[in-house]
């Protein structure tokens, strides 16, 4: 009975195939949404080099589309997380992935080892993920008075500590 039971308990880590396979779809639905917006802000990039555009508006274009190629980052940075949260899932619970297993230490950006590496990963992914939405932030921001100017420092600064914070551990 008891050899049953430890054998279906064992078993019950399939269930994790569900958000392996679904956080799997996310990322390639992620990835052709970013893809689908990449290829119309490079389509519409003409537009810049109109004749009729005056200075004013050509700056309002501008800003638009970098405004959008951070959007694009944006999209593809969640897929990323997806993907790396769909192959961490399927290593520490149904399988080691034979081909990350094969390839050299430095290629192999994607093996996750624990449940804590997986946690590292993602939180250093989702950070990026913050840092350009600061950014997308920042370049529509209107600055009428200094403390706008400083606030926009002080974020800048916040920033630089948390990415050495986060590279600190390493070493």
């Amino acid at each position: 009975m008891e050899k049953m039971f430890e054998t279906m308990l064992w078993n019950s880590r399939f269930v994790v195939l569900l958000a392996v396979i679904a956080s799997l779809l996310a990322a390639f639905a992620v990835f052709y949404m970013a893809s689908v917006d990449t290829y119309f802000m490079i389509s519409h990039l003409g537009d810049y080099a109109s004749s009729s555009l005056s200075g004013e508006a050509r700056a309002d274009f501008r800003t638009a589309n970098i405004t959008h190629v951070v959007e694009i980052i944006d999209g593809y940075l969640l897929a990323t997380v997806l993907l790396i949260f769909s192959l961490g899932l399927y290593e520490l619970f149904i399988s080691k992935i034979d081909q990350a297993e094969q390839a050299s230490e430095a290629e192999n950006v994607l093996a996750i080892s624990s449940l804590d590496d997986l946690k590292t990963r993602l939180g250093r992914v989702i950070l990026m993920i913050l840092i350009v939405n600061f950014f997308e932030h920042a370049i529509t921001m209107d600055f009428h008075t200094p403390l706008d100017l400083l606030t926009l420092a002080g974020g800048i600064a916040l920033i630089g500590v948390t990415l050495y914070l986060s590279h600190a551990e390493d070493h």
